[in-house]
C-alpha cells in the first residue's frame, strides 16, 4: 500500500482540518486511507532544523511514495534530501525563487504543488490595514526569520509602504517567547496596527495572537482566516481548505503515475477578506463601511 508522507514545520493540532482537506482531495481521485493508501506524519514542532531528518525518515523508514510538505521550509528540506521521490507542496513562498522548480508552467524535476500567494499579498494586506487605521503613523509587520521568504516579505511591504507614505516597523519572531518580545517592542514603539506575515509557525499559533492583540487592543490583519475564526480581527488571503484539497488531488494524481514535472504549479484563485465585528467592538474599533462592503464574510 503506497504511503503519503506529510511533513510540517509546526505542531499537528492547528493543521488537523487542513490535513483533512488533503485527504478529501486524495479521496476525489480514489485514494482512501486504509483501503489503498496509508499516511505517515512528521511535525517539527517549530524546530526547523529537524525537517531534513524527518524528511529522510519518511523516505528511508516508511518508503513514502509521495511527500506533501506543509509550507516552504518543509518543501525545501524535502527537496534537499531527495531528487527522486515526488514532492507535492502547499506553500505561500515563490517556489521558483526558492529553487524548488524551474518555472510555474513546467516545474521539471520531482516537485510540483500549490502556491497560495501569501507573500505576494503582503502589500495588499498593508493597504487594507491602512484603510482600517488611516491615522496610524506607524504600522508594524511581524516576520519569521526562519522563513526563507522573510527578507522578501519585508522588502515588498517596505516598498508598498513607501509608495503610500506609510512608516513600517519590521519585527521578527520564530518562537513563542520571541512573539511576546515582538509585542513588547510593538507597544514600546507605539505602533498603531500589526500586519502578521504569512508563515506556517504563525498560522499554528492563533490563540496566542488573539490573546496578545486583545490584551493590548491591537488591530491586526492575518494572511488567513483561522486567526479570525479564533477571535482575530481581520484576514485576507487564499482559501486554505480549497488550497489543501487541491494539493491532495495533485498527490493522488502522482500516486496514479503522473510525473510531477508535467503538473504545472497551481496558484490559488480563491481569496477571501474576513472581518470579525465582535472583535472590533471588543477593542473599541469601528470598521469603515467601505471595508465591510468588500468583505467576503463578516463574523458577527
Amino acid at each position: 500500500m503506497p504511503v503519503v508522507g506529510f511533513l510540517g514545520a509546526p505542531s499537528s493540532a492547528p493543521y488537523a482540518r487542513y490535513v483533512a482537506a488533503v485527504h478529501q482531495g486524495l479521496k476525489e481521485v480514489g485514494d482512501i486511507e486504509g483501503q489503498n493508501v496509508r499516511f505517515e506524519y512528521r511535525w517539527a514542532e517549530g524546530h526547523y532544523d529537524r525537517l531534513p531528518v524527518l524528511a529522510t525518515e519518511l523516505i528511508d523508514r516508511h518508503h513514502a511514495a509521495v511527500i506533501v510538505p506543509i509550507g516552504g521550509a518543509p518543501a525545501v528540506a524535502a527537496k534537499a534530501v531527495t531528487s527522486i521521490v515526488p514532492i507535492v507542496f502547499n506553500m505561500t513562498a515563490d517556489p521558483v525563487e526558492l529553487g524548488l522548480v524551474a518555472s510555474l508552467n513546467r516545474p521539471d524535476g520531482n516537485v510540483t504543488g500549490i502556491a497560495m500567494m501569501g507573500v505576494e499579498l503582503e502589500a495588499k494586506r498593508l493597504e487594507l490595514l491602512r484603510e482600517l487605521m488611516p491615522g496610524s503613523t506607524l504600522i508594524a509587520m511581524l516576520v519569521n526569520p526562519s522563513n526563507a521568504q522573510a527578507e522578501t516579505q519585508s522588502r515588498e511591504v517596505q516598498k508598498a509602504a513607501r509608495a503610500i507614505g506609510q512608516q513600517v516597523l519590521i519585527l521578527s519572531a520564530s518562537t513563542e517567547q520571541e512573539i511576546e518580545t515582538a509585542f513588547a517592542a510593538f507597544l514600546r514603539e507605539r505602533a498603531g496596527a500589526l500586519l502578521v506575515g504569512a508563515d506556517t509557525f504563525f498560522t499554528s499559533q492563533p490563540a496566542m495572537f488573539v490573546v496578545l492583540t486583545a490584551r493590548h487592543a491591537i488591530p491586526a490583519i492575518y494572511p488567513w482566516r483561522p486567526h479570525v475564526d479564533a477571535g482575530g480581527l481581520m484576514s485576507y488571503g487564499a482559501n486554505l481548505l480549497d488550497a489543501y484539497r487541491q494539493a491532495g488531488v495533485y498527490a493522488g494524481r502522482v500516486l496514479k503515475g503522473e510525473n510531477p514535472a508535467d503538473l504545472p504549479i497551481l496558484q490559488s484563485i480563491k481569496f477571501e477578506l474576513v472581518i470579525n465585528l465582535k472583535t472590533a467592538r471588543a477593542i473599541g474599533l469601528t470598521i469603515p463601511p467601505t471595508l465591510l462592503a468588500r468583505a467576503d464574510e463578516v463574523i458577527e
